[in-house]
């Protein structure tokens, strides 16, 4: 009972510090995320404490909304953690996980490396929700969000970005398709990760599909 009154409490931390967030990266993402966590745990042995906490703070700070800080979410979830006095080697996990499971730190190869599976199973939540219907609706969310071009087709995509070159990139939502969201499939850790990942795919290329028709006015008309 000890945990389940741990994790509702960082429910409630989450709920209030997120409550003003942009819509891709709210609450509702959180909870998403939070509830693939624990789908996906019920398929692989790992601790569900460590799965549940990163899942509910991993997005607790962006980055992209904290001038590019990526050390301001870990932060703020140690202190949390801390306040509810959860063991250091609990902590120290979360905020391990927290700090790696970004596509963008994937750009790097010189990072330095860590794993777990608790890691995974987050991390496979975490991107579930950034492709299929979802995943599209968040990526022109965050789009419009930054003033951004819906598409330009004299802008093409960079799919060969460090890290840096990803955070800073302004390019039309479109490309972001090609930078990330499609290439997500093959980035799964889990099983379960990739028998979701396999349908949320060929929905985005339908749609990219539909969508170039519809930009070319190449629907037919009777």
């Amino acid at each position: 009972m000890k945990e389940d009154r741990l994790v509702q409490n960082t429910i409630d931390f989450v709920k209030k510090t997120l409550k003003n967030a942009e819509g891709g990266h709210d609450w509702f993402h959180i909870e998403r995320v939070f509830n693939t966590s624990r789908l996906i745990l019920k398929q692989e042995q790992a601790e569900p404490l460590i799965v549940q906490l990163a899942a509910l703070l991993h997005d607790i700070a962006d980055p992209k909304f904290h001038n590019g800080d990526e050390n301001i979410g870990p932060d703020i979830a140690r202190t949390f953690l801390e306040s509810e006095a959860v063991n250091d080697k609990v902590i120290n996990h979360v905020v391990l996980i927290i700090k790696h499971m970004s596509f963008k730190n994937s750009l790097n190869k010189s990072e330095d490396a860590f794993t777990s599976k608790e890691l995974q199973i987050v991390q496979d939540a975490d991107r579930l929700d950034a492709i299929g219907a979802i995943g599209i609706a968040r990526a022109f969310n965050y789009g419009g969000f930054k003033n951004r071009e819906l598409y330009n087709p004299n802008v093409p995509p960079n799919l060969t970005m460090s890290k840096e070159e990803y955070k800073a990139s302004k390019a039309p939502t479109i490309n972001h398709f090609y930078e990330k969201l499609l290439l997500l499939k093959d980035k799964m850790n889990t099983t379960t990760g990739r028998k979701i990942a396999e349908e949320r795919h060929e929905f985005m290329l339908l749609y990219l599909d539909q969508f170039y028709k519809e930009w070319n006015s190449e629907q037919p008309i009777d």
